[in-house]
């Protein structure tokens, strides 16, 4: 395996294992650590912008973000790690702040807010490049997680507000990264 995979590869390993290391802590303690999740609008649950996206409700909740997060991450990660990192960091900050300005009252958490993100940027980043393997990679994304497209529709019980702001971010990042840039704008 070649050092330029395996970095990746590691790379979404440690999010793996934190992020199931949070959830042992948060079985252990009834789920308790799900207070630091994103409260709308509420000043003391600012610090959940950070802390929501690696907590979950359940077992099953993070194995259902957790799979995704990780065929999405890895088709982000064939960039460079520093995009993909550069595209989580705005992406859980900006879906972050998006839920804690307009979501629903309630307590938002998972991981959601993030692959959605990212599969808005594969989607995006293949519009705005046109390259064969950003297209290959986009009917891949579409393929395996077309259906996700629903989530951004509102349901009872999810957070709707975190996929629509997380794919929100992800496609602006991609715009922001990707769109040509105008050149030598006219003098006068």
């Amino acid at each position: 395996m070649t050092a330029w995979l395996l970095s990746r590869l590691q790379l979404l390993a440690g999010i793996a294992a934190l992020m199931l290391l949070v959830q042992l802590g948060n079985s252990l303690s009834d789920n308790a650590l799900n207070l630091w999740g994103v409260i709308p609008r509420r000043a003391e649950s600012l610090p959940g912008i950070l802390i929501a996206p690696w907590l979950h409700g359940g077992w099953l909740h993070l194995f259902g973000n957790l799979s995704g997060l990780l065929v999405v991450g890895l088709l982000a990660l064939l960039e460079s790690r520093r995009d993909f990192l550069q595209a989580s960091v705005t992406i859980i900050l900006g879906s972050g702040l998006l839920v804690w300005l307009f979501a629903r009252p309630g307590i938002h958490i998972g991981a959601s807010g993030w692959l959605f993100g990212l599969w808005s940027l594969l989607l995006v980043r293949a519009w705005y490049r046109r390259s064969w393997l950003d297209l290959l990679l986009a009917m891949l994304v579409l393929a395996l997680h077309g259906g996700w497209v629903f989530g951004l529709l509102p349901q009872q019980g999810v957070s709707f507000e975190y996929h629509l702001a997380g794919a929100l971010c992800g496609g602006l990042y991609a715009a922001w990264r990707h769109a040509p840039r105008q050149r030598g704008r006219g003098k006068g």
